[in-house]
C-alpha cells in the first residue's frame, strides 16, 4: 500500500479493518473481481476505496476509476471518503450526479479526473454528451449493487459499462444480495471471489425491534407520542410516497416538532440543505422517502420509525441499517395496519423472522396508566 494512502487512513483514526474491509482489501489489491455483502455501517467504502485509490496513478491524465451508486446522498457521502483517501496523491474525484447543472461536472471532467463518483443517469448523460470517456477506465465498482442491477438501473449500468474495457477490475457491494445479483453479475465480473460478512441481516444484535398493530387513523398520533418520548439523538422516519412524505413534515412541523423531509421531487440544493441541518441537529426528524433507506450515514441515529411500512424484505432491511451502525445501540419501530398484513407476512416470510407484534391501543392504555 502506498505511503500516502496509509497517512490518509491514519489521519481518519482507523486503527484497525473492519471485517469487510479485512477480507475484501487484500483479494482487491490481488486484482480479483470481488462481490461483497455486508451490514450497513460495517465499512463497505473502504473496502472497496482503499484498492481503487491504488490501482489508481496520478500522472495519468485519464478517469481510471467508475463508482455507481443510485442515489445523489449516497454519491456525496462515497466523495467524502475518496477524497480524504486521495487529499495529497493529486488524484481528483469528480462527482456526477443530477438534480444541478452540467457546466461544472463538465469543467470538471475537463480539468482531468481520475476518479469519478456518479449516478448512473447523469454519467449516461455525459457519456452521450462526449463530455466523459470511460476507455481507460480499469477500476469499477456497482455500490448498493442489488439496486444497480434490479430492472430501474439495469439498462443504463448496462450501456455504461460497455463504454469501459472488458479487462476492467469489478466490484460489487452492497448488504442485501438477492440470489439473481449472482446470477445477473455473471456478465459483468470474471471469476469473482465472494465475500459474506454479517450477511444474515436478520440478526441485527444492537437493535432492537418494535412492531406495532395500528389503525390508520391513529398514525399520526401514535407518531406524535413517540417523538413526545425522544431524546437528543437524530430520529429518521419513514414515508412512503414523495407527497405522503412532504404532507406528514408538514404536520409534525404545525405540531411544532423540528422536522425536515427529503423526497425525491426536491431539486439539489434543497435536499443538501435539509440533510445538513439533520447531520448537524438543527434538524432531528428527518421524514424521508427510501431514499434515505440507502446510503445515508449520519452518526448515532437513536430510533427508525417505519411510518409506512416498506414493499419489500430488502428495503425494510436497508431501512434498519440506517440505526444501530458499528456497533451501537438503535431501536426499528414499524406501523402495521390492517391493509399491511398481507405485506407484512411476505416481508418476515422472506426474512426468515417472525416478530412479535403488539396493539398500540393496548401499549398506549398502559402509558397512560403510568402516568
Amino acid at each position: 500500500m502506498k505511503p500516502a494512502t496509509r497517512a490518509a487512513i491514519g489521519r481518519m483514526n482507523i486503527v484497525k479493518p473492519t471485517p469487510i474491509q479485512e477480507r475484501s482489501i487484500p483479494c482487491l489489491l490481488d486484482g480479483r473481481d470481488l462481490i461483497g455483502q455486508a451490514r450497513t455501517g460495517s465499512g463497505k467504502t473502504l473496502a472497496y476505496a482503499v484498492p481503487m485509490v491504488e490501482r489508481c496513478d496520478p500522472s495519468e491524465r485519464a478517469v481510471q476509476a467508475l463508482v455507481l451508486v443510485p442515489t445523489r446522498e449516497l454519491a456525496i457521502q462515497v466523495a467524502s471518503v475518496v477524497e480524504n483517501l486521495v487529499a495529497r496523491q493529486r488524484l481528483r474525484v469528480t462527482l456526477l450526479y443530477g438534480g444541478r447543472s452540467l457546466r461544472p461536472e463538465q469543467a470538471a471532467l475537463r480539468d482531468g479526473a481520475h476518479i469519478i463518483i456518479g449516478t448512473p443517469g447523469r454519467t449516461l448523460d455525459h457519456l452521450r454528451q462526449r463530455t466523459l470517456d470511460l476507455s481507460a477506465v480499469r477500476f469499477l465498482v456497482l455500490d448498493e449493487a442489488d439496486e444497480m442491477l434490479d430492472l430501474g438501473f439495469a439498462k443504463d449500468v448496462d450501456a455504461i459499462l460497455s463504454r469501459t474495457p472488458s479487462g476492467r477490475q469489478t466490484a460489487l457491494l452492497s448488504a442485501t444480495m438477492p440470489e439473481w445479483v449472482a446470477g445477473t453479475s455473471k456478465k459483468h465480473l470474471k471469476d469473482p471471489v465472494t465475500v459474506e460478512v454479517d450477511a444474515d441481516l436478520r440478526a441485527l444484535p444492537t437493535v432492537e425491534h418494535r412492531v406495532y398493530s395500528i389503525q390508520k387513523v391513529d398514525k399520526m398520533s401514535a407518531l406524535r407520542t413517540l417523538l413526545d418520548q425522544r431524546g437528543d439523538a437524530p430520529i429518521l422516519v419513514f414515508g412512503k410516497t414523495k407527497r405522503g412524505v412532504k404532507q406528514l413534515a408538514q404536520k409534525l412541523e404545525m405540531f411544532g416538532y423540528p422536522a425536515g423531509a427529503l423526497q425525491g421531487n426536491l431539486s439539489q440544493p434543497a435536499r443538501e440543505r435539509v440533510m445538513r441541518g439533520f447531520r448537524s441537529g438543527d434538524v432531528p426528524i428527518l421524514v424521508a422517502t427510501n431514499v434515505a433507506a440507502r446510503g445515508l450515514d449520519v452518526a448515532g441515529i437513536a430510533q427508525v420509525i417505519n411510518f409506512d411500512l416498506p414493499d419489500s424484505e430488502e428495503l425494510f432491511t436497508h431501512r434498519v441499517g440506517r440505526t444501530g451502525r458499528m456497533g451501537q445501540d438503535g431501536e426499528v419501530i414499524t406501523f402495521i395496519t390492517p391493509d399491511d398484513g398481507r405485506k407484512w407476512r411476505e416481508i418476515q416470510r422472506n426474512l426468515g423472522h417472525r416478530f412479535t407484534v403488539r396493539s398500540w391501543n393496548k401499549e398506549a392504555k398502559r402509558a397512560q396508566l403510568k402516568q
